[in-house]
């Protein structure tokens, strides 16, 4: 098992934008391609509060790339991505981890 770490930094106002995409739009998407989120979250404390940290579950690292790329590539998606950021853009950049679990971890 391998969970990624995803971190949107908004740009400055838009992290509500980017909330309501994700429960409105991209949670339908990730269920069509089977991928699985762990959790989602906001920063209370901390170095920005214009961020999303979400966590995803994947089998393998050819899982995620097959599954990530035909979600990425969905012209449906790419169509309401695209009228969420009409207005103005919503990411100002993104970052990502993947970890694996350790021998004595509870999640393995």
């Amino acid at each position: 098992m391998i969970i990624e770490t995803r971190i949107y930094h908004c740009l400055p106002g838009r992290l509500p934008a980017l909330n309501e995409r994700f429960s409105k739009t991209t949670l339908g998407f990730f269920e069509k391609y089977g991928i699985k989120p762990l959790g989602f979250w906001t920063t209370l404390v901390g170095q920005s509060n214009h961020a999303l940290t979400y966590m995803l579950q994947w089998e393998s690292m050819e899982e995620r790339e097959r599954k990530w790329n035909a979600f990425q590539a969905d012209p449906e998606w790419i169509a309401k991505r695209a009228a969420s950021e009409a207005e103005k853009s919503i990411v100002e950049r993104i970052e990502n981890n993947f970890l694996s679990p350790t021998d004595y971890s509870p999640l393995r």
